[in-house]
């Protein structure tokens, strides 16, 4: 080397550096890189997946929080609704945020979050302390969940994208089913503050697998980016087509989801006669199922299957599945076997939309942006599912609870359309 001119010298250390890390395209995804790291990106599946079980410690939760702080129904499910709150109104912001201070910085300081607030949560005496300590998990929550996906994409190959995605999108099934069952064992022979320990336990073992096994690495670290004011950006994602459909289109899933999944405790008691925790370990199981729907997804497209025939296939006939939950005449262990079947087979639906999130930004600085108003999509219907569920339950019986999962399918698959017709208009382009 010491022979060669310094102009040919520099280029060879160029490309052998290169070579050593992988060259990256303009998403951060790893170009040429001898293989996707996919222990690297496990552990960030992994971060994710116990972020999830902040969602799914608090339903099996609420008696025993009742009875011990007092709290009121409402207070109750101010409880229940204050992570989605928070990533209802601050996702693209909070997203946005993470783009600029770090994404692996803030994974790590989210999870911390997650597992302080947890642990001085299970000491609260009184409901509003407690309600403190549950908006400060939802902060980390959001910060974490935001953060994981544009890390995703910077340390793995085009060709292993999808498939990383899907991956991804099991996370919060995962996490909250796997919560909401441990919790239903555990209750009856402990208290809420239990399930708040654990969950504690959790963060701050995954603290420390991420300090010791993910900061560290090269593959992590941040790429140029040609940052535009806060303001600016989220203008320019709230205004794309893409996004905002995918948005709307998660946010009417979850709101499906979570008006039948939020409702099949309910109906397993009342119409099955099963006890509160047999209910909700068959709601925990019923959720899991959820995992193979979303990994599903990433097999479909690879395989060459439309974004818009994967998510409108399975609304159009889910859609079916669903009102069979609430109609009449149907029997009643059928509704759970239906439950089932549903969970699985939509949860194709977000493993297509997440690996959709770098063909529709704006940008490619602007992934996490678009996970951000992702993210409240999903958490506005999932506010909404709920309530419009059980105003019509009440008012209508539960067969009237069909409608809404029939017009919230239905926006799904008009949504998928609707990203159809943007892709074809980007390729053509």
């Amino acid at each position: 080397m010491r022979g060669l001119p310094g102009r040919r010298a520099g280029l060879i250390r160029q490309r052998d550096e290169l070579h050593r890390r992988g060259r990256h395209d303009r998403t951060g995804a790893v170009l040429n890189a001898s293989r996707t790291p996919w222990g690297l990106v496990g552990l960030l599946v992994a971060a994710g997946v116990v972020a999830a079980a902040y969602v799914g410690k608090v339903p099996p939760s609420i008696p025993s929080i009742r009875d011990t702080l007092g709290a009121s129904l409402s207070q109750a499910g101010w409880l229940l609704s204050l992570v989605n709150m928070t990533a209802a109104i601050g996702g693209m912001a909070i997203a946005l945020t993470v783009d600029r201070f770090g994404h692996r910085r803030l994974i790590v300081l989210g999870t911390a979050l997650c597992g302080v607030a947890s642990l001085l949560g299970s000491f609260a005496e009184s409901i509003e302390l407690l309600l403190v300590w549950r908006f400060l998990e939802g902060l980390g929550f959001i910060i974490v969940t935001v953060s994981i996906p544009t890390l995703v994409l910077r340390v793995t190959e085009l060709s292993d994208r999808h498939r990383a995605m899907t991956i991804w999108t099991a996370y919060m099934p995962t996490g909250a089913g796997a919560m909401m069952l441990i919790a239903a064992v555990i209750l009856p022979g402990t208290s809420w503050r239990a399930v708040w320990l654990v969950a504690s336990a959790a963060s701050l073992v995954m603290l420390a697998a991420l300090l010791l096994r993910a900061v560290p690495r090269h593959e992590l670290d941040a790429q140029p980016a040609n940052r535009r004011p806060i303001l600016h950006e989220m203008a320019e994602v709230a205004t794309s087509g893409g996004p905002l459909a995918i948005a709307v289109c998660f946010g009417a899933y979850n709101c499906c989801w979570l008006a039948i999944v939020g409702f099949l405790p309910t109906l397993q008691v009342e119409r099955l006669g099963f006890s509160t925790a047999t209910a909700a370990i068959v709601t925990a199981l019923v959720t899991a199922l959820n995992v193979g729907g979303n990994l599903l997804a990433g097999v479909l497209l690879q395989r060459g299957l439309p974004r818009a025939a994967v998510i409108a296939g399975a609304a159009i006939s889910m859609s079916f599945c669903a009102a069979g939950i609430f109609i009449d005449g149907v029997p009643d262990l059928w509704r759970l076997v239906l439950a089932g079947v549903y969970s699985a087979v939509i949860g194709v639906v977000p493993g297509a939309l997440f690996t959709g999130l770098p063909v529709h930004s704006p940008r490619p600085e602007l992934v996490g942006a678009s996970t951000g108003l992702l993210m409240q999509g999903s958490n506005i219907g999932g506010l909404l599912g709920p309530p419009i569920a059980g105003a019509l339950v009440a008012s209508g019986g539960w067969p009237a609870a069909a409608w809404l999962t029939s017009v919230a399918l239905g926006v799904v698959a008009a949504s998928a359309l609707f990203l159809h017709w943007r892709e074809r208009r980007k390729l053509a382009a």
